[in-house]
């Protein structure tokens, strides 16, 4: 049989020699532009430390903790229009009493150059209401940064949850 017919996985073929030198080409093209996105990975730590950020936040927002809220966000982190540490404080003080509850879904977190994205849709459940109502539904777009403290937001910013135009 010519060497040229030979399957390619088989050693000492011709045709064995084209393949790898074809696959090395390929993953010596492919690898640099991967590189070069600058989008580096997250790692398994990340995912968990990012979704325990998540699930403390409608703990902390829910029970008035203004301290643990603004914990939640980076020194000049912002939710919607309100921009820093004191402003996130004097939210989280000046929110009256209430029996309604956030509930988040599962987040769906992107990593980014600069950290990663989120999106989670937020269900708000009044929990006096016998059966328990939800009175609405809303998304959450974040943007995420890791910090010395670790995963922090750095901007959220609570909108629409219509998700009919996709």
């Amino acid at each position: 049989m010519h060497p040229d017919r030979i399957c390619p996985f088989v050693a000492g073929s011709h045709c064995c020699v084209r393949f790898l030198a074809i696959v090395a080409l390929v993953v010596g093209l492919a690898c640099p532009a991967l590189a070069q996105t600058g989008v580096a990975a997250l790692t398994g730590d990340d995912y968990a430390e990012i979704l325990q950020l998540y699930f403390r936040y409608p703990v902390a927002l829910d029970s008035g903790d203004a301290e643990g809220y603004a914990d939640l966000f980076t020194e000049d982190g912002s939710f919607g229009n309100r921009v820093g540490r004191q402003a996130l404080l004097e939210f989280v003080r000046g929110r009256p009493s209430s029996t309604v509850r956030h509930a988040p879904l599962t987040p769906l977190i992107t990593a980014t150059a600069d950290g990663a994205t989120g999106m989670v849709l937020n269900l708000f459940v009044d929990v006096a209401e016998s059966p328990t109502v939800i009175t609405r539904v809303s998304q959450y777009t974040d943007t995420l940064v890791k910090t010395s403290e670790g995963w922090r937001f750095q901007t959220r910013v609570n909108g629409s949850a219509d998700l009919s135009d996709r």
